[in-house]
């Protein structure tokens, strides 16, 4: 690991976790405006570098620092980030994906309004092309997959999950139900830790008055292997006992 320290306090509220995979040309537009805009609110940026590339932020100094884990061998989302987090000494977690923007410091307001029974934050995300956010999510099934996008879906005040594009872990919680689940390489993870987070007692909370932007990179839609793991991911869904346990506990609720 390397890291870049500057004179900076320490012991702010949260360390981002940020995986690379190629894709540092994405990232340092993200740590400019995490400089720019958040700096008052990040420990430290844990910057994973998960596939050899060209060192695009050579030279470059923030107000936080970013700590580099270099893989010898590539990793899945859920290992990178559990590994990240063994390096997170502060109260929230935040695991971003390089190719969210800011465009005002969303981290303060978010942890501001923190409830005592949230264990997982977020604010709403908005797509490339969109002027309203993505819609709420609910329970992933193959039928929800298929009506989501039709008129008439029934849109949840509450999402049963969130995409792992924005996830800011109490870090508590992240300790307590034990990270990520490694058993998924690149989908699924984010609505499996989504239904133990909820399983453990703990609720999604959403910054409705709050923004960021996705400039997003759709490998399932273009590529064969991440299509190929974006199914297998949702079969190891189906299958989980978190998903039967969540889909129980949403039926009592009806």
């Amino acid at each position: 690991m390397r890291s870049t320290s500057p004179d900076a306090p320490q012991n702010k509220p949260v360390t981002v976790s940020i995986v690379s995979h190629g894709q540092l040309e994405l990232i340092r537009p993200l740590l400019e405006q995490l400089d720019a805009l958040s700096a008052a609110m990040v420990d430290k940026v844990v910057l994973t570098i998960n596939i050899p590339e060209p060192d695009l932020l050579a030279g470059l100094r923030f107000r936080f620092p970013v700590e580099r884990i270099e893989n010898s061998v590539a990793k899945g989302f859920g290992a990178n980030h559990n590994e990240a987090f063994n390096h997170c000494a502060s109260d929230w977690f935040l695991v971003l994906n390089p190719d969210i923007r800011f465009d005002s410091d969303v981290l303060a307001p978010l942890v501001a309004q923190a409830a005592p029974d949230a264990g997982l934050l977020a604010p709403r995300i908005l797509e490339p092309g969109k002027e309203t956010p993505e819609q709420h999510r609910r329970l992933i099934t193959p039928l929800e997959i298929l009506m989501r996008r039709r008129p008439g879906y029934p849109i949840p005040a509450v999402p049963d999950w969130i995409p792992g594009l924005f996830m800011m872990f109490r870090s508590s919680v992240y300790r307590e139900i034990k990270g990520f689940d490694e058993r998924y390489f690149m989908y699924g993870e984010d609505f499996d830790i989504c239904a133990r987070t909820q399983l453990a007692g703990w609720r999604l909370q959403i910054a409705e008055n709050l923004l960021t932007r996705h400039e997003a990179q759709r490998a399932s839609r273009t590529s064969r292997r991440h299509l190929w793991w974006h199914v297998t991911s949702l079969l190891k869904v189906w299958a989980s006992g978190p998903f039967w346990r969540l889909r129980w506990m949403r039926d009592r609720a009806d």
